[in-house]
């Protein structure tokens, strides 16, 4: 393997990675962490200096959907303890789109469960696509609605869609290991319709599912292949009820190195710290922002993430900047909530209250 320096050179030209290469980051050990992520961070700054874009995910119909992904909590099956409920409607949609507009995202991505919409489900997105447009014409919208059929993605276009999510999850040759009801040719085909109907292309992956390197690097070089505009990189929530609930097999380092493989392999492309970075990667959620230039605002799918707020003071603590914020908005700087950190010990040594340990 060449060095971590010439790799990100290599990303920085535009120079495809060998397959040897992309293994070798995944490799890489935890001693040399920080040269991995000082490295991509190099490809980082050159295609998106210090911006990162906020998303906020409104989900607009929730649990039992019919298809069997071993990682999902509303598959077919599921005995996770989630929210379920049928389509909001459009005021509802508008009135959480705007939730996430004001706490500074770019990018309202609406999803539903399900195998795909019908077209009837199509039309009703197009309509709260169209008012959330009508409000906040700046605001790309992002739509997630499983596979689509004949027709289906230039309809969300022409209400103004900007892009459409569906991600390959997994390496071809592991996909039938994970789902039984779709194929990965199923999902190829609908990122393809997205593009041809003029959609922004969004597709990614979920890491943690017990995959190999081999099958990770697989799903990177399908996506360079795909060429998204966007790759949300997942890490696995392991929902207790689902048939991968209690596999944890990550750790921070691990999803440093597969969002700076994935970075190397797709250098110009979005890519977006997705559900699961709080668990996994936890105190290195900053250092994950070196390599990513995106992620998702508040709550996920399914489960809760961090406060926005708390994400807002992550990008600005770690010398980051909103990308779409004015300088001195308050997207940009929370210093004057740092009062809150100021607390008189008041348990422990010289107290009746059990110590902080």
């Amino acid at each position: 393997m060449m060095s971590l320096e010439a790799l990100a050179e290599k990303a920085i030209r535009l120079e495809p990675l060998t397959r040897d290469e992309a293994c070798a980051v995944l490799a890489t050990p935890d001693d040399d962490i920080l040269d991995v992520v000082a490295a991509a961070f190099r490809v980082r700054r050159h295609f998106f200096g210090r911006r990162v874009k906020l998303n906020y995910l409104v989900n607009l119909k929730s649990g039992l959907c019919p298809e069997d992904c071993s990682y999902c909590s509303q598959r077919l099956g599921s005995k996770a303890d989630v929210l379920k409920y049928t389509w909001l409607s459009t005021d509802e949609t508008v009135t959480s789109a705007a939730t996430g507009i004001a706490g500074g995202a770019r990018r309202v991505c609406l999803v539903a469960s399900g195998r795909g919409p019908t077209d009837r489900d199509v039309d009703r997105v197009a309509r709260s696509i169209s008012a959330i447009k009508a409000d906040h014409p700046d605001v790309e919208v992002c739509a997630c609605l499983g596979l689509l059929s004949d027709g289906q993605a230039d309809r969300l276009c022409d209400a103004g869609a900007d892009a459409y999510n569906h991600n390959l999850n997994t390496s071809d040759a592991a996909y039938a290991d994970i789902c039984s009801t779709h194929t990965y040719a199923d999902r190829v085909d609908t990122v393809d319709r997205a593009k041809k109907a003029g959609l922004s292309p969004c597709s990614g992956l979920i890491a943690g599912m017990g995959e190999s390197d081999g099958d990770l690097v697989d799903v990177a070089f399908a996506l360079r292949e795909l060429a998204p505009d966007s790759i949300p990189v997942n890490f696995l929530i392991p929902f207790e009820g689902t048939p991968m609930g209690g596999q944890w097999h990550l750790n921070p380092q691990r999803c440093l190195r597969i969002l700076a493989m994935v970075r190397f392999v797709c250098p110009a492309a979005e890519i977006r710290i997705g559900a699961g970075r709080e668990i996994h990667l936890r105190s290195m959620q900053s250092l994950a922002l070196h390599v990513a230039n995106s992620i998702f605002l508040g709550d996920y799918l399914t489960s809760e993430g961090q406060p926005g707020q708390d994400d807002l003071q992550l990008i600005h603590d770690a010398g980051f900047v909103v990308e779409g914020a004015a300088p001195g908005d308050r997207h940009e700087t929370h210093d004057d909530a740092h009062h809150d950190l100021v607390r008189p010990r008041r348990r422990g040594a010289g107290t009746g209250e059990a110590a902080n340990a």
